[in-house]
């Protein structure tokens, strides 16, 4: 699945994006000064905070998988996913 240029772009350039691109490049940054454990912690920050609304989308996609779509369907990791992401958008789709 591709997005091409002009909708990653489109992804990318929304103001509200801006605090998971600064640290995630911001913990590059890190890396390569020396400091690894900050910088990858800022790193994972950064992709939390860009791609978080995809993570229910992935985890819904995986219940069909035999045995992680057991582990998916045990309550406490459906509650985990149901509201993780959650935006003050009312509908689930991909925020591309």
């Amino acid at each position: 699945m591709f997005a091409g240029v002009s909708r990653t772009m489109r992804f990318f350039a929304k103001p509200d994006r801006l605090r998971g691109m600064i640290s995630f490049f911001g913990g590059i940054v890190l890396v390569l000064i020396r400091w690894p454990i900050i910088g990858m912690m800022c790193q994972l920050y950064g992709l939390i905070y860009l791609f978080g609304q995809f993570f229910p989308i992935v985890a819904q996609s995986l219940e069909n998988i035999p045995v992680v779509g057991e582990i998916l369907r045990m309550p406490s990791i459906e509650n985990f996913f149901a509201n993780f992401g959650k935006s003050s958008q009312a509908d689930r789709r991909a925020p591309v």
